[in-house]
């Protein structure tokens, strides 16, 4: 009896699975969870048949000093646990680099001709290692244990290549080649460490003979390379069946937070051409909006999971959408002309079918079409008024109204539609208390925690607060941008106070005196967060660290804002990308 296979394990495989571990998860789900519990179970029965043979046939060999006892079909229980370990730390690593990734906009129902070609050399790659295996494993000798790696990776890598080829194709290589890569050259390491100490080596007649570098046979390397590969792309087929579930709920009008594999199996077996590659298509530009628009709310999406992720992009990009329609109209007349075409899409999203075939109005989707620009239609269309209440969309549009009259205005302050502080409110509570109350709508529909009306009603209520301090931190941060274009959000009262007109503020938004304001108003801002803020631990559990995220990442605009001698370039704040991390992470940690 030995410990020394033990000692590997102390040494090389669980400091790094604590260290993973650790930073994860603040980030990790339930489905990652089940996803790696999943792919070890797999990895496990899939291996100990294999390994069980070499071993019995003593191809591989453990000293009788280094292992402790314990045997599942004459493998050592250290050797068991590394099937485990092995897959859950680059389950870990493949995790993390692909967190940030929005696996619905990898669907494709089409395979471009480049695809294709990658999709069959693979095929053919693989095919020859099978059969080259097979032929290797038939000659037996010094080729044995090679032909018994690629006869047995061969097959699986095979199918799940089959399952997902496309979709792994189509995924930046930092979420598949590194997660191969990284742990791949690890294991090679301390593979060498390992034979150099005889913890375990391989019997010579059954090897090559050829070395990668000093001690470490090529067997071995091609052995890890070969399972973190199949332990990447294992987790690639989950995530695209996973995707398919949440994308298509026409397709799967129900998708349990765990789908059983026999629901994951009919996701991936499904005729590609039964997607809707409209939705698709519109997924992937409201992703890029957000990319575009708003790179704190697309950090924080990050950290939401299923199809409330998907649900929250599409609420933004209907947002943005319309929002630009308004504010980019080339007039006053086009602007209002705007406004009165989203109403009266919301006028025929909300009415009952039969509402539309007695006063015999469009097909809302042929009004979408005839009505708006190519590029706003997607947002239109996905749209889940389904899943959301009506009021706060009208009350988004009168928000809208109150920026059209500074098209109205002239250089007398009491034209100006924000007078007085409670115009202020009123318009922050339009235009963003509402959008904080239809994403809490759709939070309380996909949570799996479900509440009583009299939370959900506190819940709201607290949210369109949160709402109004975040656009009184957008006001702050946009003082210049918005004088830029004749607006000036600060009340008149305020600068009133200062001995400012309307008209000094759009021709100096850097006067000092504009400047205190900012600091009223961000002042303003974090009283109102202080108030609100305390409710996100009401939450449910699976939502309330991702919502706490996307506060954060807002509200560290108006920290930057409140910074001594910061300066406000080009009209915006900007928050630097590590900084950035560290506000997420931070949130994400407290839960």
């Amino acid at each position: 009896m030995g410990y020394d296979y033990a000692f590997v394990h102390l040494q090389y495989t669980i400091p790094p699975a604590i260290v993973l571990t650790l930073l994860y998860q603040p980030l990790l789900h339930r489905i990652d969870i089940y996803k790696i519990l999943f792919l070890a179970t797999i990895a496990v029965v899939s291996t100990i048949p294999w390994d069980s043979y070499l071993i019995r046939r003593k191809i591989w060999t453990y000293p009788p000093g280094v292992i402790f006892g314990p045997r599942l079909f004459s493998i050592p229980a250290e050797e068991v646990f590394f099937f485990v370990i092995q897959t859950y730390n680059t389950s870990l690593i493949y995790l993390i680099l692909s967190k940030i990734l929005f696996h619905p906009t990898y669907l494709v129902q089409k395979t471009e001709p480049n695809q294709i070609r990658s999709q069959k050399l693979g095929q053919a790659i693989l095919t020859i290692c099978i059969v080259g295996g097979g032929i290797l494993f038939w000659r037996g000798g010094e080729s044995t244990y090679f032909g018994l790696i690629l006869g047995w990776a061969g097959p699986f890598a095979l199918l799940l290549w089959a399952l997902s080829s496309q979709f792994l194709i189509a995924l930046p290589r930092i979420s598949t080649l590194v997660p191969i890569v990284l742990p791949t050259i690890y294991l090679w390491i301390v593979d060498t460490l390992a034979l150099k100490r005889g913890t375990w080596s391989i019997e010579s007649g059954t090897k090559l003979g050829i070395y990668l570098w000093d001690s470490l046979e090529i067997e071995e390397a091609i052995f890890f390379l070969a399972t973190n590969t199949l332990i990447v792309f294992g987790l690639v087929v989950f995530d695209h069946a996973l995707a398919i579930l949440l994308t298509f709920p026409q397709l799967f009008p129900q998708v349990p937070e765990l789908p059983s594999p026999v629901l994951l199996v009919k996701a991936l077996l499904m005729d590609t051409a039964k997607y809707d590659q409209e939705r698709v298509n519109g997924i992937q530009q409201a992703v890029a909006r957000l990319q575009k628009k708003s790179r704190s709310f697309y950090l924080a999406s990050s950290t939401f999971s299923g199809r409330l992720r998907i649900d929250l992009i599409l609420l933004y990009s209907f947002c943005r959408v319309v929002d630009d329609l308004v504010d980019n109209a080339a007039d006053e007349e086009i602007a209002y002309g705007w406004i009165k075409k989203i109403t009266h899409y919301l006028d025929l999203a909300y009415a009952s079918k039969e509402a539309r075939i007695t006063s015999k109005q469009p097909n809302l989707h042929s009004y979408i079409r005839n009505e708006f620009p190519e590029s706003a239609q997607s947002a239109l269309c996905l749209l889940p008024t389904n899943l959301l209440p009506f009021g706060p969309l009208y009350d988004l549009l009168e928000g809208f109204k109150t920026d059209l009259e500074f098209y109205k205005t002239s250089d007398n302050s009491k034209d100006f539609p924000i007078k007085t502080e409670h115009d202020l409110e009123i318009y922050s509570a339009r235009v963003a208390g509402t959008v904080a109350e239809l994403i809490l709508e759709l939070v309380f529909y996909h949570s799996y925690s479900k509440l009583t009306s009299r939370q959900r009603s506190r819940l709201v209520h607290s949210g369109s607060h949160m709402g109004i301090a975040l656009q009184y931190v957008n006001i702050a941060r946009d003082v210049a941008t918005d004088a830029a274009i004749g607006r000036v959000y600060l009340p008149s009262s305020w600068l009133k106070e200062e001995g400012l007109t309307v008209k000094d503020a759009l021709k100096n938004p850097k006067h000092p005196a504009i400047e205190n304001l900012r600091m009223r108003l961000l002042a303003k801002a974090f009283s109102v967060y202080e108030d609100a803020q305390l409710a996100i631990a009401q939450l449910p559990d699976d939502v309330r660290a991702p919502m706490r995220v996307a506060v954060e990442s807002y509200m560290e605009i108006g920290r930057v804002l409140r910074e001594t001698e910061y300066e406000v370039e080009e009209g915006k704040a900007t928050v630097p990308k590590l900084r950035r991390l560290r506000v997420a992470w931070k949130a994400l940690n407290e839960g």
